[in-house]
């Protein structure tokens, strides 16, 4: 018998706030997480990585989940 993968847990990201006038670094993040325009939403493996993307940009982005 295979055994059967877990669901991986996910994380909902919507992107609040504008990236003009930020470094760009923050906005290449905004890029790695799959934004870059207001208030498009997408969703992410929770992992490690995610969670240190999202803290870099947390005041320009909301999560869920």
């Amino acid at each position: 018998m295979a055994a059967k993968k877990e669901a991986a847990a996910t994380v909902k990201v919507t992107q609040t706030g504008s990236p003009i006038r930020r470094t760009k670094d923050q906005l290449a993040t905004l890029k790695g997480l799959g934004l870059g325009k207001m208030h498009r939403t997408v969703e992410l493996k929770d992992s490690p990585e995610v969670r240190g993307m999202i803290r870099k940009v947390q005041h320009m982005v909301s999560v869920e989940g």
